[in-house]
């Protein structure tokens, strides 16, 4: 007999503002707990240093998840000039020490110019990537360092906040894959003095742009707390959740014929008009209902990439 998982069915994104000192999964476990969630996961780790948004996905919004993992997203960090350290935040041991040189804004522009557009990162032994099955941050930990290769990442935005002395206020909008430690580690060694992260917080992933929109651990064990006391339910923790297709929201629209969702769920490519020329998709029914997420082909047919409900996933 199959093992019978507990929890609640419910399906909906979760914008919470990570506290620091806590790890990524850590928060999510006392989430699950709170929403009494039958299946729940996050959309990429942040340091137990880092605070900011980080989505947790429920029930069948865990299917896109992915789609959040690979989304653009925005930084606030401080950086502490002159000292390097060994996982290039404060958390580390300390490396190296160096003199800070004089620094006015516009040379710092140009450093900074340097690390906008199309960069190359190594990747930090200080990382959940793989080396022959074994996570690097492992291996970092038993003094064991292995060659890694650069990595391709894109900078949109690399700004600079303020100046004060030895430390250095910065916001960024980057590509997925970029380790924003290395960015400041390398913008440290360019300036010629090492640096390290301090500070950092995330303000945006993909769609979700707005860090107001965010809700703290302690706000959601209030209102769980009076939720249940009072209400009962759930009812005010889950007026926090957006919907599924909140996530794509930047994608172009599909509506589909009664017909062509019926096809799209065996599997089958549609031929649905005026779609668009190529790229990802939101797939909406004819009672404007999301139900997955679709791929124009090279032939201008619709293909299914995820379907929810009672489609093929």
């Amino acid at each position: 007999m199959a093992r019978r998982q507990k929890g609640r069915n419910v399906t909906g994104i979760l914008l919470l503002d990570k506290p620091t000192g806590m790890t990524s999964n850590k928060v999510l476990q006392e989430v699950k707990r709170l929403f009494h969630a039958r299946k729940a996961g996050h959309t990429g780790s942040l340091d137990p240093l880092a605070t900011g948004m980080l989505p947790i996905c429920f029930g069948d919004a865990t299917k896109i998840s992915g789609f959040l993992l690979d989304a653009d997203k925005r930084y606030s960090m401080t950086c502490k000039l002159g000292i390097k350290t060994s996982t290039a935040d404060s958390e580390g041991e300390v490396l190296e020490q160096r003199p800070v040189p004089q620094l006015e804004a516009d040379q710092l522009e140009a450093v900074l110019d340097d690390f906008r557009g199309e960069i190359e990162q190594i990747p930090p032994m200080h990382s959940a990537l793989k080396h022959k099955g074994e996570r690097l941050y492992n291996l970092a930990r038993q003094g064991i360092e292995v060659e890694r290769e650069a990595r391709p990442v894109s900078i949109y935005a690399l700004t600079l906040v303020s100046l004060q002395d030895d430390e250095l206020e910065l916001e960024v909008h980057c590509s997925k894959g970029t380790y924003v430690r290395t960015l400041v580690e390398d913008i440290g060694e360019s300036i010629g003095c090492g640096a390290h992260v301090t500070r950092l917080r995330r303000l945006s992933v993909g769609a979700y742009g707005d860090p107001a929109e965010m809700v703290t651990l302690d706000t959601l064990r209030e209102m769980e707390r009076a939720d249940r006391e009072v209400r009962g339910g759930y009812v005010e923790l889950d007026r926090l959740l957006k919907p599924l297709e909140s996530a794509l929201d930047s994608w172009p629209d599909v509506q589909l014929s009664e017909d062509a969702a019926y096809y799209l769920r065996q599997g089958q490519p549609v031929l649905v008009r005026n779609s668009p020329p190529e790229g990802l998709v939101r797939l909406f029914n004819k009672q404007s209902q999301f139900i997955g997420v679709g791929e124009i082909q090279d032939d201008g047919m619709v293909a299914p990439r995820r379907l929810f409900g009672s489609g093929k996933v």
